[in-house]
This record gives structure tokens, C-alpha cells and sequence, in this order.
């Protein structure tokens, strides 16, 4: 799903950041039909939110579970801090933080830029969906 196309190269020859790569990649495997204007909101969340702060594949992929599991608003749909909470625990207890600037000293080099960091969350969310789409199935 998402981890195979990452696995691809998408997101390399489009530019996109680590945000914007999960949150379009999952707009296409997930089927999110989400527009070209929705999706730019991801921009500011790469690089940790410019500040190297929370990872941006982590907040893109809050993005994806919010649109594929709450239909409304999330107060009537407590489970997304379920989901949310699977997904950092899983992400750290991987890759050791949730941070940018940590995870960027681990995992980041000039040829492969953070493309390890990327694929992780990318195969974390994959298992979360795939669970969840079969459970409300």
C-alpha cells in the first residue's frame, strides 16, 4: 500500500516533503479523494513543522486517520486518540523519537534524505488502516 509506493520513489521526483509525502501517497492508495487544495495543507509540516518539532510524517498521518475515521467531528469519535496514541507509541518505540531534529541526526543523509523515516511511518500507518478498514468492515 503506502509503504510500496514510497518504496517506488514517490514523493522523490514530485519534491515533496516528508508531510506532504505521506498525505499524498495515502490520498492515492487510500482513495482519501481528498483535492489538490486540501492537500497543501501538509505544507507546513514538514521539517517538523519548520521548527523540528513532531516528525511531519507524524502529523500527516493524523491527517489520514482523522479523514478515514472521523466522519464529523472528533469529540463524537474518542477512538481517534486511540489511533493516535497506536500510532506515536509505534513510530517511537521504531525509530526512538518523534521529533524531527533527533530523528534527522539518526536517520537523515544528503543522498537518501530521510526516506527511512518516511517508509517507517508509511508501513505503521499501512498496519493501523488496514486493521481498522477490516474492523469497521
Amino acid at each position: 500500500m503506502l509503504k510500496e509506493l514510497i518504496q517506488d520513489g514517490y514523493g522523490i521526483k514530485e519534491d515533496l516533503n516528508c508531510a506532504e509525502t505521506i498525505l499524498y501517497g495515502a490520498n492515492q492508495v487510500y482513495h482519501l479523494n481528498l483535492s489538490s487544495d486540501s492537500l497543501r495543507l501538509a505544507a507546513a509540516f514538514g521539517g517538523g513543522m519548520a521548527i523540528e518539532s513532531v516528525c511531519g510524517v507524524l502529523t500527516a498521518s493524523l491527517m489520514v486517520l482523522g479523514k478515514l475515521f472521523v466522519p464529523d467531528i472528533a469529540h463524537k469519535h474518542p477512538e481517534i486518540k486511540e489511533l493516535s496514541k497506536e500510532l506515536f507509541n509505534a513510530f517511537e518505540k521504531e525509530m526512538g523519537d518523534i521529533l524531527c531534529k533527533p530523528l534527522k541526526d539518526n536517520y537523515r543523509t544528503e543522498e537518501k534524505k530521510c526516506r527511512d523515516v518516511i517508509l517507517k511511518a508509511a508501513e505503521i500507518l499501512d498496519k493501523i488502516v488496514a486493521r481498522e478498514l477490516k474492523r469497521l468492515s
